[in-house]
């Protein structure tokens, strides 16, 4: 029953209608009013399923919002099929089936209405519908915030969704609402969403936030443009595109999502203009499917809080990035999958913790004018099949500007790398590669390396005060194909020799001076990325040598007495364990994949290389040959990538030792998105289904690997047992350095090895410690002391070339 009056003011100019009147009911108000007539609702609730059908002003007293409820028990709670006015009106409904407030015709205007219902939608707009809705509140727990479907329009503004049991505004089958200044939040579906050929919607100085679906979902052909929007705090993806969408975002600032920024694939098109997107969990850009496309221009991509690259393109996708801005992230544009390409107009890439570029798969990428700056690597084309061009593009401070693998084959012209930690440009393992009037200047490498006898071509290249050497070109090894690579008119001026390829003697690279560097007989150390280049071609094959033989060059190393003792005990269970086989007695079963633990530089790499070699020598491996993966060899950047490195690395190692460094990264403590339990997985059943083809050694830090083998008792159960690493001692340390010394023909002055020992009791011990490799590195330093300490001599004597003193040690850091 109805509570209160109904005034309704008449405002017609027939003299047979009633001007005024009050109704005990909404419905007998309705009834009685006529177009442009007022109906002032007094304070009150009303059971009533009101429909207007002439163009009427319904609406509360003033000054009191929210002092009419309309509230029926079931159904719709208020139709709309005329150019109404509603306003200041609170409405509930209570029918799961059916929407609070419904337009099916008309333009009416809808002001300050609350609507706070538990119904299928808190307004519909459907047919011929075209409202103006202003400054109302929708609060449904139970469905959709606002519908806008079956053809239906209209304008929504400054308007609320402040919550909703799916999507906070639904547009489909047709629907074309504008909203402006309107917000959305705490939906339990996605913030926006239009699907269904000819739906479409526009957005203008509106936000999204704490939604639990993705901010804005377009899908099944839709489109919407979105200008000056705000989508930030979602569960899911921030704005997702599927099967034909088209959206343009222009102006707007997409940020704080745990997931995709924006995920869009099966031929959806997406058009960004001006836009940021920043603090994303997974890709800030996320392309997929052929067909599918992005178009970015003047946009910033940043503040990466994951571990994936902020610009993903997979699948024969394409995109299009002009004038933008990606910085802060861990990798910065991942292009991957033949068919898929990546055009990169004027745009910088810096702050990049990995790679700023990476193709695989057979991928292509376009970089024009472009500006890599803080990367580990600037770009890096991966595999057969991938290529693409690099022009006019600059790259400094990376530890390597440009790296080309597995018979990638790239054109690079006119791009200069200037301070590469390791090299400019590296070419291994069958990469190929055209290089057209490049510059590498003030490397602390390589200005280019070029290994495994790969094709590359150089032409009219320069390099730059490059610390070893302008140009390396190593001679091809087993398998590599082609002939080596191709220099033309290329010209250096380094202090440091420059060798020719070996299948391209015939030309000629030119350089100011071929003295040799000071330190060309110390090998300088290669990069974690660039080692796994390398073990990746096939390993040379050793020449045979006894237990014995490979046991005493293990005997001679600088302490490790008790790993000595542990293997020696191993190599003595495996001999007598042939020798009853021989017998016709039957062996004991010797598992003989291992742990290594401990610090960094104790060796651990070098007894894996030595005990492969003795499990060669005693007929237990075909080879004995040392595969050393870590990490980054062994995870791929998507879904079932993993398993295939994974599964390249194993079969590199068949015949030898598989080495598996910082083996504890696979299995990190906030894995719930991580690949790495993938590449775990992979490697255990390859171990069990090829038990006696490969021996795996897992090494790390002690605490972690305790930790990597707890956590997956799978892994743990496949290992016979654990060799600890201690660190060295200050006299081990002193050996190492009289080993370094006697090799490279110096020798400790008097009063030296004293100042070593002190030197090294000192040192501090950190978790950055090298043990072995500090051992080196200190040697190395008393070298580059010693030699601007004789270079003053006008005539220097043996003695003063091979005699290294106190004064030659470096600081105490």
């Amino acid at each position: 029953m109805a509570q209160g009056t109904v005034q309704v003011t008449h405002t017609g100019t027939s003299r047979w209608r009633r001007r005024t009147g009050e109704y005990t009911s909404l419905a007998a108000a309705l009834e009685a009013a006529g177009d442009g007539d007022v109906l002032t609702v007094a304070p009150g609730t009303y059971r009533e399923n009101l429909v207007l059908q002439r163009a009427i002003t319904l609406r509360g007293p003033e000054g009191s919002p929210g002092a009419v409820r309309i509230a029926p028990v079931d159904g719709v709670p208020l139709t709309v099929r005329a150019s109404a006015v509603v306003q200041d009106l609170h409405i509930e409904g209570q029918d799961s089936a059916a929407p609070a407030l419904l337009v099916e015709e008309g333009a009416p205007e809808l002001v300050d209405l609350r609507v706070m219902t538990r119904s299928s939608a808190g307004i519909e707009v459907r047919g011929g519908g075209r409202p103006t809705v202003r400054r109302c509140t929708v609060d449904n727990p139970a469905g959709v915030g606002i519908a806008v479907v079956a053809g239906g329009g209209g304008v929504f503004e400054e308007c609320e969704v402040v919550a909703s049991a799916r999507s906070g505004v639904t547009v489909h089958d047709g629907g074309h609402p504008r909203l402006e200044r309107c917000r959305v939040h705490h939906s339990s579906g996605a913030g926006l969403s239009a699907t269904g050929e000819n739906s479409s919607l526009e957005a203008v100085g509106c936000e999204v936030y704490e939604v639990r679906g993705s901010g804005v979902q377009i899908t099944g052909r839709a489109t919407a443009h979105l200008t000056d929007c705000e989508v930030h705090r979602t569960t899911a993806d921030g704005v997702t595109l599927d099967t034909d969408a088209v959206l343009t975002l222009a102006d707007c600032r997409i940020h704080d999502i745990p997931e995709n920024a924006v995920d869009l694939r099966s031929r959806s098109v997406l058009t960004l203009t001006r836009t940021t997107v920043r603090q994303f969990g997974r890709n800030g850009l996320s392309v997929w499917d052929p067909g599918t496309r992005v178009d970015a221009h003047q946009c910033e991509i940043s503040d990466s809080t994951g571990d994936y690259p902020a610009v993903w393109i997979s699948d024969g996708a394409t995109a299009v990035l002009e004038s933008c801005r990606v910085h802060d992230v861990p990798d910065a544009l991942f292009v991957l999958d033949r068919g898929s390409r990546a055009d990169v107009v004027d745009s910088d890439l810096t702050r990049v913790r990995n790679t700023a570029v990476s193709v695989s798969d057979g991928a292509t990428a376009q970089l024009d004018d472009c500006r890599i700056r803080e990367a580990a690597t600037g770009a890096w084309f991966r595999d057969h099949g991938s290529g693409g061009t690099l022009s006019g593009c600059t790259l400094d401070d990376t530890r390597t500007g440009v790296i080309v693998t597995k018979g990638a084959d790239p054109t690079i012209e006119r791009c200069t790398v200037g301070s590469p930690s390791d090299a400019g440009f590296y070419v291994s393992a069958d990469g190929r590669g055209s290089f057209l009037d490049c510059r590498v200047v003030d490397s602390d490498g390589y200005g280019f390396h070029v290994i495994d006898g790969c094709r590359a071509t150089l032409k009219k290249c320069r390099t730059e005060r490059c610390a070893r050497g302008g140009y390396e070109f190593a001679d091809g090894g087993p398998g590599a194909s082609g002939s080596g690579a191709v220099v033309e008119d290329c010209t250096s001026d380094e202090s440091g020799g420059v060798r020719r390829p070996a299948a391209a003697q015939e030309t000629a690279v030119q350089t100011s001076s071929p003295s040799s560097g000071l330190l060309s007989a110390i090998p300088g150390q290669r990069t974690t990325e660039q080692e796994s280049l390398v073990t990746a071609a096939p390993e040379p094959e050793r020449s045979a040598r006894t237990s014995q033989a490979v046991l005493g060059e293990l005997d001679a190393l600088v302490g490790l007495e008790s790993v000595k003792r542990e293997v020696r005990a191993l190599t003595d269970m495996i001999e007598v364990g042939r020798r009853r086989q021989q017998a016709g007695l039957k062996a004991a079963s010797a598992r003989r994949h291992l742990v290594f633990t401990g610090s960094p530089g104790t060796g651990k790499t070098t007894v894996a290389r030595l005990y492969g070699e003795i499990l060669a020598s005693l007929g237990v491996l075909d080879k004995g040959h040392l595969v050393e993966v870590s990490r980054v060899d062994l995870v791929g950047e998507h879904i079932g990538s993993t398993a295939i490195r994974t599964q390249e690395a194993f079969d590199r190692a068949r015949g030898g030792v598989l080495f598996i460094d910082e083996a504890y990264a696979l299995s990190p403590e906030d894995s719930g998105r991580d690949f790495g339990r993938e590449a775990i997985d992979t490697l255990v059943k390859l171990m069990e289904d090829h038990r006696d083809a490969v021996v795996v050694i897992v090494a790390g830090y002690t605490a972690e690997m305790e930790r990597f083998l707890s956590v997956n008792p799978g892994v743990a159960s496949r290992f016979s047992r654990t060799i600890p690493f201690g660190d060295y001692g200050a006299e081990e340390l002193l050996r190492i350095v009289e080993q370094q010394a006697e090799e490279n023909e110096y020798r400790l002055g008097p009063g030296t090895g004293e100042s070593l020992l002190k030197y090294f009791t000192a040192l501090p011990k950190g978790p950055t410690f090298g043990n072995g490799r500090t051992a080196r590195q200190t040697f190395e330093a008393m070298v580059e002391r010693h030699a601007g300490r004789v270079a003053q001599l006008t005539e220097p004597s043996t003695d003063d070339l091979t005699l290294l003193y106190p004064e030659d040690l470096p600081e105490l850091p």
